[in-house]
């Protein structure tokens, strides 16, 4: 939409326009919608640079921006868009991925360097690789080293980008620490994408942007007739001090699916045979928030037959595990947000390895740290697969409240993170105590008689029958026509309510 006017005349439009209803629960399904609509636009936009197009994502966005100013949509309807934007989430996903593939090369595992070396260097934080290649392009030979910030490092991993002998590693942390690493940097910045904060005055000349980012004041380098023309940059950083040191060690990264996938069998014999008791996937974005700081914790807590797998900017709450003298569970170190597909393309290889039905009969941990956009699109991408049991954090979305946040959180038992010690007394405990498809109806009844008005109100009747000697909870809820895992989260949260499955 384009308007024209001055600041008064926006005001009066602005007041006509947007997403609150009077009913709260509308309301914040509409918010939802929206900002998980941001987030597959972002990872779109990317994969569109490098040439990829998906005309259904398109069409999927302007209909859910559409469908949030519907008046006549009730909660049901909106929660069908919810689901609806993770099913679109997944598929831009592959789509950026795959373009990332096609234009750079597969990647593949990759030890970064997050050291600073001597030479007058450029800072490339967001996360469009095009932008980053480009610049590379433009900046070989010319004495200066090209460093990576936030996310980005995960292109580290890409065989095409690793090319270039001036790629010197990545700077800094995530993108919430921005403010100290760009003025230690001391050279120019280059924002690619959303995530970027008002600059502070020591480095707000050296901060430029590009793409749909844009910062009053600061230089935007705009896409004309023969490209990018990123000779600002440059020439600013020639005239630049080298970056401060820093002593942070490596970082891992590139596990992509085609690493992870050779690793599915040792990991499917570590779990058949007990050696592997928790696959934990620590997914998100990070921020400022101290109590952050748990997610640091929750690694050092976890138990060494742990399999770590983590994707996102919260990766640098635990960087300095890889370099610890004593034992901590092995991280694989995915990439970026986006690469969460990754992630999602290896449980669907173990589940199966392992010739289970669903995702939720993997000795699957999930914690998500929730921040921005992406992070809610790539989280309704989860709650599309019907993966259960995830813990958020460090607080709930303000925005998923009410009945909105009863539905999610009853349905799919997502849950906000508590403690690392309470969270971890659940989770261990969860796939080895817990109700699970394969038990026989009469020993749950047996073992805990307190279930028996539980499975009886949804329908499950002949619990004292003889069939139910040699029934398995999953084949009598066939039998009944039962949601097998609607009953499974009834029983379990019934067990963990009461203390028995403690």
């Amino acid at each position: 939409a384009l308007w024209e006017g001055d600041e008064e005349a926006w005001s009066e439009i602005a007041a006509s326009v947007g997403i609150s209803a009077e009913q709260s629960d509308l309301r914040d399904f509409r918010e939802t919608i929206t900002y998980a609509s941001k987030g597959i636009a972002a990872m779109l936009v990317e994969a569109t640079d490098l040439g990829a197009a998906d005309e259904d994502i398109d069409i999927f966005l302007q209909r859910a921006l559409a469908q949030t100013l519907d008046p006549t949509l009730g909660e049901g309807n909106l929660l069908a868009i919810t689901m609806d934007a993770g099913r679109y989430s997944i598929r831009a996903m592959a789509l950026l991925d795959q373009a990332r593939a096609e234009a750079f090369g597969y990647p593949g595992e990759q030890r970064v360097s997050r050291t600073a070396k001597d030479r007058p260097g450029i800072l490339v934080t967001g996360a469009n690789m095009q932008d980053l290649f480009l610049l590379l392009t433009q900046t070989a030979d010319k004495g200066i080293d090209v460093y990576t910030h936030g996310e980005l490092f995960s292109a580290h991993a890409y065989p095409k980008l690793r090319e270039f002998p001036h790629f010197a590693g990545q700077y800094g942390g995530s993108w919430q620490s921005q403010k100290e690493d760009f003025e230690r940097f001391h050279g120019p910045v280059l924002a690619t994408s959303e995530g970027v904060f008002l600059p502070k005055s020591s480095y707000k000349n050296r901060l430029f942007t590009t793409g749909y980012c844009g910062i009053p004041g600061c230089t935007h380098i705009e896409d004309g007739e023969g490209g990018k023309d990123f000779s600002a940059l440059i020439d600013l950083a020639r005239g630049c001090e080298a970056p401060a040191s820093t002593s942070a060690g490596d970082i891992t990264t590139g596990c992509w699916h085609q690493v992870l996938f050779p690793r599915a069998k040792e990991t499917v014999d570590g779990i058949r045979d007990g050696s592997r008791t928790k696959l934990a996937f620590l997914l998100g974005e990070d921020g400022r928030v101290k109590r952050r700081s748990y997610y640091t914790d929750l690694i050092k807590a976890l138990p060494e037959t742990s399999e770590v797998l983590a994707a996102g900017s919260v990766r640098f709450r635990f960087p300095e595990t890889e370099n610890a003298s004593h034992a901590y569970p092995k991280i694989t170190g995915v990439g970026a947000l986006s690469d969460t597909y990754s992630l999602i393309q290896y449980a669907l290889r173990l589940r199966e390895e392992l010739q289970v039905d669903s995702l939720n009969q993997l000795p699957l941990f999930i914690q998500y740290a929730w921040h921005g956009q992406r992070s809610l699109a790539v989280l309704l991408a989860l709650l599309y697969l019907d993966i259960r049991h995830i813990r958020l954090g460090p607080t709930w979305p303000a925005f998923l409240g009410g009945n909105v946040r009863n539905m999610i959180s009853n349905y799919f038992n997502l849950q906000e993170i508590t403690t690392v010690q309470a969270d971890l007394e659940l989770v261990l405990g969860e796939f080895d105590d817990l109700i699970r498809p394969d038990m026989i109806v009469g020993d749950i009844v047996e073992q805990y008689p307190s279930l028996v008005p539980v499975m009886a109100a949804e329908g499950l009747h002949c619990i004292g029958c003889g069939v139910s000697k040699i029934e398995t909870l999953e084949q009598a809820c066939a039998t009944h026509g039962l949601d097998l895992y609607h009953m499974l989260d009834l029983l379990n949260n019934h067990l963990r309510q009461s203390g028995e499955g403690a």
